[in-house]
């Protein structure tokens, strides 16, 4: 459960228990209506499942991936566990605590990224897992947050992680927006998203962010990853820097791609492209086809370049000394710079896909937020599967209570038609991955005491149907 005790302002992905989640919520669910109204979020079309709980209990769940040996393999990110969970009976198998992790305070610390090895299981001696978590990296009283990134070898035998290797190490993390997803790409890599900290927000209003700051040469040869926030790395398997990465500013880094907020999914198409969802502020939630070296454009853009809703004040940079001002989420005073979309005139990548972006005029304080807070993102690529299924990807929101399903093109590089909504339930989503057989889905749930959703009707709720589960959704059409 998250504790509140060392910041009573935070919250996390725009929903949470302090003074400013719940404005930001009262704000969300007062002109939920409307929005719902204006905005279409879904086709009229809602495919039929049946449910199932698979496990209940978990701390926390975070990432769940469906393994080669038919398991469900899992990280609990309070609970400091890689857990198998077989999904026939349900039973949970711990593979490893790690003492290591440093939980924190807040939803964006703890033990979060998993990736299995391509190679796992196949009798090639790479039975490797890899993980991404959050640690103390000071030894005395003095917490000093830091991520990396750790191998462990899977033993069969006795079904746990061992051997355990630090692949990468002293990565910039915070007490918000960490990101923290990992994959492995098509081309052995590792890829792992990192946020901008919550800088210029909340708690953290008076951190400037540096979401668009690209690392030097003297950073890189010093080991120096500061400015690895709001970014998407690439990682040789050891954690080197691979040799055909993008050059931004003439410098060579673990940076694949820049210009995020708080991106928590990734994933990569059958084909080999990378999507990614990320949290937008208050509104335009994004969806991305991210490519090497490219500008996603946070802060200075959320969703389209279109000045509707969002515009850029940056607290740090305000004429009177930032620790004076209080921090308001809708608007800053006269001392804090004001940037609209248009008048930054850098060049950025558009999302495939906005969740939502709001009419000309509207008033988010008064009529209310337009968000889905995205935990993930998965792709559904089984041509044999559910009809009309193919080449889609699967967004949760963790504040709707529902899954999105984007539909692709057929060359996967941009979003036809409107979302479907899925699995609709009082629960948080925080992960959700497909099974072997294109037509079983699994999806972990948050906790509860971690926030708000709505309910199947839309209707605000803080009692989760779910919390802390393993949840299986059966594909019952033809």
């Amino acid at each position: 459960m998250e504790n509140d005790s060392d910041d009573n302002k935070r919250i996390d992905e725009g929903f949470g228990r302090s003074y400013f989640g719940f404005r930001l919520m009262l704000n969300l669910f007062v002109g939920a209506a409307l929005i719902l109204s204006i905005f279409q979020i879904a086709g009229t079309t809602q495919s039929t499942f049946s449910m199932r709980v698979i496990a209940t209990g978990l701390d926390a769940p975070w990432d769940i991936l469906w393994g080669p040996d038919n398991r469900l393999w899992v990280t609990e990110r309070i609970g400091k566990r890689v857990d198998r969970v077989n999904p026939a009976d349900g039973t949970v198998t711990r593979t490893v605590l790690i003492d290591e992790v440093y939980p924190g305070t807040s939803w964006h610390e703890g033990l979060l990224g998993l990736a299995l090895h391509p190679d796992f299981s196949k009798g090639l001696g790479r039975d490797f897992v890899y993980v991404a978590y959050t640690y103390d990296a000071d030894p005395g009283a003095a917490l000093v947050r830091r991520l990396k990134v750790r191998r462990y070898a899977f033993n069969a035998a006795n079904g746990t992680l061992v051997d355990p290797l630090d692949v990468i190490t002293n990565l910039p993390a915070h007490d918000d927006h960490g990101g923290g997803r990992l994959v492995f790409g098509p081309d052995q890599k590792l890829y792992l998203s990192r946020g901008d900290h919550g800088s210029n927000w909340l708690a953290n209003y008076c951190n400037p962010i540096r979401s668009q700051e690209l690392p030097t040469a003297a950073q890189i040869a010093a080991h120096d990853w500061q400015a690895y926030q709001g970014k998407i790395l690439r990682l040789n398997i050891d954690g080197s820097i691979p040799s055909d990465n993008p050059t931004l500013n003439g410098v060579r880094s673990h940076v694949f791609s820049y210009g995020h907020r708080n991106p928590q999914g990734l994933v990569f198409g059958p084909t080999g492209l990378l999507y990614e969802s990320e949290h937008g502020q208050q509104t335009d939630d994004e969806v991305n086809l991210i490519v090497a070296g490219g500008n996603y454009g946070w802060p200075h853009v959320a969703g389209f370049r279109d000045d509707r809703g969002y515009v850029y004040s940056p607290w740090a940079q305000s004429t009177a000394p930032c620790s004076t001002l209080k921090f308001d989420e809708f608007a800053a005073p006269p001392s804090v710079p004001r940037q609209k979309e248009s008048e930054w005139k850098g060049t950025f990548i558009p999302p495939l896909r906005s969740f939502f972006p709001v009419p000309e005029g509207y008033d988010l304080k008064a009529s209310g937020v337009s968000t889905i807070a995205p935990s993930t993102l998965e792709i559904y690529a089984h041509p044999t599967g559910i009809a009309g299924w193919a080449n889609s990807l699967l967004l949760p929101g963790m504040t709707r209570g529902r899954v999105y399903r984007v539909k692709l093109s057929a060359d996967g590089k941009s979003v036809v038609g409107e979302n479907e909504e899925i699995f609709r339930a009082a629960n948080r989503y925080r992960d959700v991955v497909v099974g072997a057989d294109g037509r079983t889905f699994y999806a972990a749930t948050d906790p509860a005491g971690l926030g708000r959703t709505t309910d199947p009707d839309g209707k605000p709720t803080v009692t989760y149907a779910n919390p802390g589960s393993i949840l299986e959704f059966k594909y019952t059409g033809k």
